[in-house]
């Protein structure tokens, strides 16, 4: 079908050229509405990395509930991604966005004012069940608002980059109002994103969905629920505790689940996931490129976070902007990009551009974690230019793939790497950071049950005791410390460049055959 024929679907007139302008531009402003619900997950993921201190110093989690904070909410999207995708099929993709959009708007509001930890980590996984509602449905209905390849590619290039500039923009408004506010303030940046979206896209985005859609399989929505759940639980504890019965345990589980959920899927006249999806290559690749990414991305920043501000010391909007022109880049390179993959196969585009961001890793690696902010600048710079190109091209080839009437299942699944990714990225490279500092750090012998309990568990605990200490032992205590942690994150980083180079060699053999 042609760009004019579809403009005429979208937005019918009855002049033909002043309804081709008219449908383009209207296409166009329902990529801007469609943009909103990426910004806000990518600038609510941004700003929480750099709450974590305020978080830590005011609720006084453990390690384990500071990391269980961060991954329930990823963890709860992830397991229901490719369900919500798959519904979206059935009900309406537009229909499903504005009911994530309106849940994750009120939720947002109760995490605000959470209490306790424990209130927090529920309101986060309240967050995941809606924004599973979310990222599919826009990438979904990109595919069927741009019918055209070329101009898909530059509409994926910027729902792509959207990331990237909620990212840019997360830390500077986050630091802003960290600075000034409550570190709840962070989560009401959803009411003014989700506000004009409940408004504008009833108006400008067209509602799409499968024309032959399944009945809602329940049993799948379990067992797809009932893999991601233990599998992320038995990463952290082998990650934690090596492996053990106890850590190797439910990962067999909830592998053995994820075979039952694919041999239903294989089963069904009309799966949750159409498996068959994975037989093309390029769709499989593209995938776990994706998946690898993003892991190595969320657990550096995971880390480099936390290291600017509780390390080196800086504010918390002054550790944002040492992140800003890496994030800029990664907008830059997304769109850059675009012409060239028009011209030059993917499987030549995607691993020189990964390579480039394991060399920012390697920087952070060599220096054993002990990087002034400067050097993370830079290494966060490459980081953002090879991921902002890899992500724009493999996204494409995921859309591109899929047919159009299985497009919200295609998104859910892209979109499941990237939730999984940020899963894994705090849940490995995060455990090990945790791990590692218990284990080099030192505490003196003057503190209290308590207060060696809180500085064993986590650098903002240690630094939020050394507050309350004298000159001689809080300095003891935070040098310890802070030695601690920055050897944690020299070992994150070599497993962040260990990420980044498999996906060079999946990204070379899976895309060689892709155009």
């Amino acid at each position: 079908m042609s760009s004019v024929t579809s403009a005429r679907t979208i937005h019918p007139s009855p002049s033909r050229g002043v309804g081709r302008v008219t449908a383009d531009a209207r296409r166009w402003w329902a990529l801007a509405v469609l943009m909103l619900p990426v910004l806000l997950v990518s600038i609510d993921n941004t700003v929480l990395n750099f709450a974590l201190p305020a978080i830590s110093l005011d609720t006084r989690p453990t390690g384990t509930q500071l990391l269980w904070m961060v991954d329930i909410y990823p963890l709860v999207l992830a397991g229901l991604l490719v369900t919500m995708g798959s519904l979206g099929d059935r009900i309406g993709r537009r229909r499903l966005l504005l009911v994530g959009s309106a849940g994750f708007g009120l939720v947002s509001i109760g995490a605000a004012f959470s209490p306790t930890i424990e209130w927090l980590i529920v309101a986060r996984a309240a967050l995941g069940f809606f924004g599973a509602m979310l990222m599919p449905s826009t990438l979904s209905l990109l595919r069927s608002i741009f019918l055209d390849r070329d101009q898909r590619r530059l509409a994926i290039a910027i729902w792509a980059t959207g990331f990237a500039a909620g990212s840019a923009l997360g830390p500077v408004v986050g630091g802003i109002l960290l600075e000034n506010f409550a570190w709840g303030s962070v989560f009401l940046l959803a009411v003014p994103l989700l506000v004009p979206l409940l408004v504008l896209a009833p108006l400008l985005v067209p509602e799409s969905r499968d024309p032959h859609p399944g009945r809602i399989d329940v049993t799948s929505i379990v067992l797809s629920l009932a893999t991601m759940l233990p599998v992320v639980y038995g990463i952290k504890a082998v990650a934690h505790d090596g492996i053990t019965v106890l850590s190797i345990l439910p990962l067999a589980i909830g592998l053995g689940i994820g075979a039952l959920f694919v041999r239903r899927q294989l089963r069904l006249p009309v799966p949750m996931l159409d498996m068959s999806l994975f037989r093309n290559g390029a769709f499989g690749g593209a995938v776990v490129v994706n998946l690898l990414s993003v892991t190595a991305l969320v657990g550096c920043l995971f880390f480099v976070s936390q290291h600017l501000q509780l390390v080196l010391g800086l504010s918390p909007l002054t550790a944002g902007l040492v992140l800003v022109p890496g994030l800029i880049a990664m907008i830059i390179a997304g769109l850059v990009v675009v012409p060239i993959a028009r011209r030059v196969r993917p499987s030549r585009v995607v691993p020189p551009a990964l390579l480039v961001s394991a060399g920012g890793f390697a920087m952070i690696a060599l220096s054993n974690g002990q990087i002034d902010a400067p050097g993370i600048a830079i290494a966060f710079l490459l980081l953002g230019v090879g991921i902002g190109a890899a992500e724009t091209v493999s996204n494409e080839l995921i859309v591109a793939s899929a047919p159009k009437d299985k497009a919200g299942a295609a998104s859910a699944v892209s979109e499941t790497a990237y939730e999984l990714g940020a899963v894994l990225g705090t849940a490995v490279l995060g455990t090990i950071l945790t791990a590692s500092y218990r284990a080099a750090v030192s505490l003196p012998d003057s503190l209290t049950v308590a207060q060696q309990h809180a500085a064993g568990e986590t650098l903002g605990g240690a630094v939020a005791v050394a507050s309350a200490l004298p000159a001689d032992a809080a300095a003891q205590l935070l040098s310890s410390a802070r030695h601690a942690f920055d050897s944690g994150v020299g070992l994150s980083a070599w497993i962040g460049v260990a990420l980044v180079l498999t996906a060079v060699v999946v990204a070379a053999v899976s895309l060689r055959r892709a155009r």
